[in-house]
């Protein structure tokens, strides 16, 4: 298990106030939160929602609580949506070597490798791998009180295009190429993947690098207050 420095915070967020913040109550106290992802949480209502939220100490910090994760369904399935602790875990858990399904042989793991014009989140042994926490569908089960919100169109960026093509031209003999989902959560329904602007030109180039020979694996996540364990390993085969 990859452990939090210390148990994460019950509370609930009221609603979002901007991309970054919002408004939680915490030990029957409101605060204004930090929300470490920009964009929307799937299609739901961000009201009335149950959350996890870490909590920093630090003087130089305006707001002192992070929500980490939330809850959508009706058991304790919690959706981690901070997408920068995937790196976190993905690098502890191969260290742990929890991850040799993906990768058994290495003994080095590097962070932010270069790769042509592009940087990767890793490059293990000889695999380099770039990790995505995809938000924008949830495959979860809502719960009876979850409100869902029409579908907003969304921009994918050109990051995901370049990397991916980064990956499959670049590849030397002995390397391998991975991109891998982190979904920081239970997969418990399998939801149609909400397409974006740029989705005939993404799909094109992912389709273009398996042939290529890159490789694409998902995890799923179980996620606690104490912290986050590998519940699935796979092969990913919605391209």
């Amino acid at each position: 298990m990859y452990k939090f420095d210390s148990s994460l915070i019950r509370g609930t967020m009221l609603k979002r106030k901007s991309q970054f913040t919002a408004l939680a109550e915490i030990d029957e106290v409101e605060q204004i939160v930090h929300i470490p992802t920009t964009n929307r949480i799937g299609d739901v209502e961000n009201k009335e929602l149950p959350i996890l939220l870490s909590y920093h100490d630090d003087p130089k910090r305006k707001l002192k609580y992070d929500i980490e994760a939330v809850l959508l369904s009706d058991d304790d399935n919690w959706v981690g949506i901070n997408q920068i602790l995937s790196n976190k875990i993905v690098e502890h858990m191969f260290r742990m070597h929890e991850l040799d399904e993906i990768v058994s042989e290495y003994d080095s793991i590097q962070r932010e490798v270069n790769l042509g014009v592009s940087k990767l989140d890793f490059k293990v042994g000889d695999t380099y791998l770039e990790v995505k926490t995809p938000l924008t569908t949830i495959n979860v089960k809502y719960g009876q009180n979850i409100k869902v919100l029409p579908p907003k169109p969304f921009s994918s960026t050109d990051r995901m295009v370049k990397h991916v093509r980064e990956l499959a031209g670049s590849l030397k003999d002995h390397e391998r190429a991975i991109v891998l989902q982190v979904f920081q959560y239970r997969i418990t329904e399998r939801k149609e993947r909400l397409r974006s602007t740029h989705y005939e030109e993404v799909s094109r180039t992912i389709r273009e690098a398996a042939e290529m020979g890159v490789e694409f694996w998902e995890l799923q996540m179980d996620f606690r207050p104490g912290g986050v364990s590998l519940y699935n390993v796979s092969r990913s085969t919605d391209l």
